[in-house]
């Protein structure tokens, strides 16, 4: 049967309601197989980690299953495996413990493209250390984050680069491999943001030059929680604060108190539903996910050219999400409205298509859209032709009544 959307939608309890979901970049829906692991986890017998008592081991064996789930999603070695409450809280932990090292004259490098939490963290560090931020700028007509525009920036006293892999509003997708390519020439430490990438692409972290990679589990039908993964080898070098008794141990040694072991029940039921998207993948869990996930990126690849073709013929729009490489994403507004506005009439629809600039503050403010932002319509894995009609006629009706 291969990739069969409405076999797919019949495990997503919340669509039951009858809503049209465009919402997935902020947080995808959830399956009842990932509801079921986390109650079965969060109500079977559990400790804190051990090797003796059932509840010590099955708290291990959760641990131990996350990583080696994220492992296969990723391609990385489970060792070099941390789990975060979110993306933010990562890279505020990993800044503060990166920049220890940085010195007056160093110099980081950001992008206009990226989400708040792969800038600021980072913006926050230098300027406590006096370190100087180079800012790679967005081209604002095609929506391209062009290579030259991060490489040209590179220095001898670069330290760090942080970039995206796929806009969380515009969607456009840099070549974070080139990027990587010209940073580890430098000898500069290099960080992408995998949160809006990962649930649209398959990921290869052993072939890729970041250091540091990382996603949300939430964007991806998974519980709330984050994952930054990175070569053990480097995650020892890094001398981060910590509470004396605890392990030296990576990647535990980045993970503060006890950890939510339902949650990480819930990150390694997602990974293994995302394995099973298209019925007719086999073999490894890592073979079945890169398949599902091919078959996904067709599914959603032709249902995003069919929507983007539907709201180019709208009359009054502005779209902004124009980059050659991106994922299903659609940034846009309508001429003389508010994203509040379209965002309220929709919702009256049973249609979730926020307005807002979503954290990514920079590029709304490049774009000229200011801190309002704009209008965000995000596929996912349950999303259908229907689902594109609903928000289609009911832009449309908006329309109509002004």
């Amino acid at each position: 049967m291969g990739y069969d959307v409405n076999r797919i939608r019949k495990d997503f309890p919340s669509l039951d309601t009858g809503i049209a979901y465009f919402d997935g970049p902020g947080g995808s829906q959830v399956p009842r197989q990932v509801g079921d692991a986390i109650a079965r986890a969060i109500t079977q017998p559990s400790s804190n980690r051990g090797i003796v008592t059932e509840s010590e081991i099955n708290a291990d064996n959760l641990v131990n299953s996350y990583r080696s789930s994220v492992a296969d999603l990723l391609n990385c070695d489970p060792r070099g495996v941390v789990y975060g409450r979110s993306w933010t809280q990562l890279t505020y932990d990993f800044s503060r413990t990166i920049a220890k090292s940085w010195s007056r004259g160093d110099e980081i490098i950001v992008s206009q493209l990226d989400h708040d939490s792969n800038i600021r963290p980072w913006v926050q560090a230098a300027e406590a250390t006096g370190v100087t931020v180079k800012w790679a700028k967005v081209d604002t007509e095609s929506a391209e984050l062009d290579t030259s525009a991060v490489t040209d920036l590179l220095s001898p006293r670069t330290k760090l680069v942080a970039v995206t892999g796929a806009s969380n509003t515009l969607g456009t997708k840099p070549d974070i491999e080139a990027i990587g390519r010209a940073v580890k020439a430098n000898g500069s430490l290099y960080v992408v943001d995998g949160v809006h990438l990962t649930p649209h692409a398959v990921i290869d972290f052993k072939a890729m030059t970041a250091d540091f990679y990382g996603f949300s589990p939430y964007k991806l039908l998974g519980p709330h929680c984050a994952t930054m993964v990175a070569d053990p080898s480097l995650l020892e070098s890094l001398n981060n604060d910590k509470l004396l008794p605890s392990t030296m141990v990576v990647p535990e040694r980045f993970e503060f108190g006890t950890l939510p072991y339902e949650l990480m029940a819930g990150v390694t039921a997602a990974i293994d539903y995302l394995a099973s998207l298209d019925d007719q993948a086999s073999g490894s869990r890592r073979e079945r996910l890169i398949h599902s996930i091919n078959s996904l990126e067709d599914h959603e690849q032709s249902l995003f050219d069919y929507m983007l073709s539907a709201l180019q013929r709208l009359p009054e729009i502005a779209i902004y999400s124009r980059a050659k490489n991106h994922t299903p994403t659609a940034y846009f507004n309508l001429s003389g409205v508010q994203p509040s506005e379209v965002h309220q009439f929709m919702a009256k629809k049973k249609v979730n298509v926020p307005g807002h600039n979503f954290y990514a503050l920079e590029v709304s403010r490049a774009l000229g859209l200011g801190d309002i932002g704009a209008i965000r319509a995000g596929l996912a894995p349950y999303s259908t032709k229907e689902d594109v009609d609903r928000l289609i006629s009911g832009l449309e009706e908006f329309l109509s009544q002004r």
